[in-house]
């Protein structure tokens, strides 16, 4: 089966591991450390905090910068639904807004504009697919009504200026992300008190943790603040370091590969048979590769005709507000746009173990799968 995604290990990993068994400290420790030293440089970035998910780093992130009951909070239906989980952890409301188009599926600036209230407090906006929301525009907006502007860069690791766009960042290292550490995740923010304040949180509000008491030979530390087990331990800060030396090759490949995609699905999105959307920024981690099919088409059939032939597709993702237990709280709510695109799309296999003749070979397949609809043959 061809995957849809596939983590790149190798040795290096292997022994990165093992060097932390034998050392003995498998918590929270040095490597942690060394790790968020080297993802903020690599970001451009002063610092950084590592945790053990890229929710907990938006739950901190919102959480440091204030964010609380009586807020709300911009964001997009159509991503992961821990985007709007960790907005709803802080007791503030999620308000959930439409796409820009089937093309560019991120969040719709006009349509942002027009959920404003008293009430906003902030805009989270999520680099869908790796593609990244122009950055101007969405700092000029936050600018203009006076929000703190959030960064959920789960899919966007390694691009130049993410992490740049305004008061917080997080990021992912889940098994499918550009870089892994299993799981894992990371918070960069603007101000360095701010990100202190996440620190802390990480781990229970407290002020040491036991590998910074037994290096200063001290048995004695404070709680200073409300806090969560969030910590990032050795063994995946040892394996985030190996795949941060990587990622740039990651990405490269994520990129030449996206490339031959849309070369070989050209013919189909010139006679409309297919959506491929890009971002209007010009920039990508080229995460998943989304397509979209057309109107109507029966994309459980198309996937299981795909995987029949071998080749695994998904489906990023169901619109937040479609899944059951955020419809009981917005049962009024329709963004035609999110709906209409979560409809149609379907991911192709993108990972850097990919060659250039799996993409030939996930094509032809789709090709084959979208006979029978009328408008993909030939």
């Amino acid at each position: 089966m061809l995957l849809v995604s596939e983590p790149v290990l190798g040795p290096e990993e292997k022994a990165a591991v093992a060097q932390v068994i034998e050392d003995g400290w498998i918590t929270l420790g040095p490597r942690v450390a060394a790790f968020e030293r080297a993802f903020a440089e690599r970001h451009g970035a002063g610092d950084a905090v590592a945790v053990n998910s890229c929710t907990a780093a938006l739950h901190l992130a919102l959480e440091a910068l204030g964010i609380g009951p009586g807020d709300e909070v911009l964001a997009p239906s159509l991503t992961f639904v821990a985007t709007v989980n960790a907005i709803h952890y802080t007791g503030a409301e999620p308000v959930l807004v439409d796409i820009e188009s089937l093309d560019e599926p991120l969040m719709s600036l006009e349509k942002a504009e027009a959920r404003v209230t008293p009430r906003t407090r902030a805009v989270m906006l999520m680099h869908f697919a790796g593609h990244l929301a122009e950055r101007a525009a969405w700092r000029a907006f936050a600018d203009r009504h006076g929000l703190l502007l959030i960064e959920d860069a789960a899919h966007a690791v390694g691009v130049p200026e993410v992490g740049s766009y305004g008061d917080a960042a997080a990021f992912s290292f889940y098994g499918n992300k550009n870089m892994t550490t299993a799981e894992g995740g990371m918070i960069l923010m603007r101000d360095p008190a701010l990100l202190d304040r996440a620190r802390r949180m990480r781990a229970h509000g407290m002020t040491s943790n036991a590998h910074q008491r037994l290096q200063a030979r001290s048995v004695q530390y404070d709680v200073v603040s409300p806090g969560w087990n969030y910590r990032m331990d050795e063994i995946r800060a040892a394996l985030g370091l190996v795949q941060l030396a990587r990622l740039d090759a990651f990405n490269a490949r994520r990129s030449e590969l996206a490339a031959l995609y849309r070369g070989r699905l050209a013919p189909l999105q010139a006679r409309g048979a297919l959506g491929v959307p890009r971002p209007r920024s010009g920039a990508s981690a080229d995460h998943i590769f989304p397509v979209v099919l057309p109107a109507g088409a029966d994309r459980n059939a198309v996937a299981a005709a795909m995987a029949d032939a071998g080749v695994q597709t998904s489906v990023h993702y169901p619109p937040v507000h479609e899944l059951s237990y955020y419809r009981d709280r917005w049962p009024e709510l329709h963004l035609p746009v999110t709906e209409e695109f979560a409809r149609r799309e379907l991911t192709l296999p993108l990972h850097p173990k990919m060659t250039e003749a799996d993409v030939e070979r996930a094509a032809r397949v789709l090709e084959a799968a979208m006979q029978p609809i009328k408008g993909a043959a030939a």
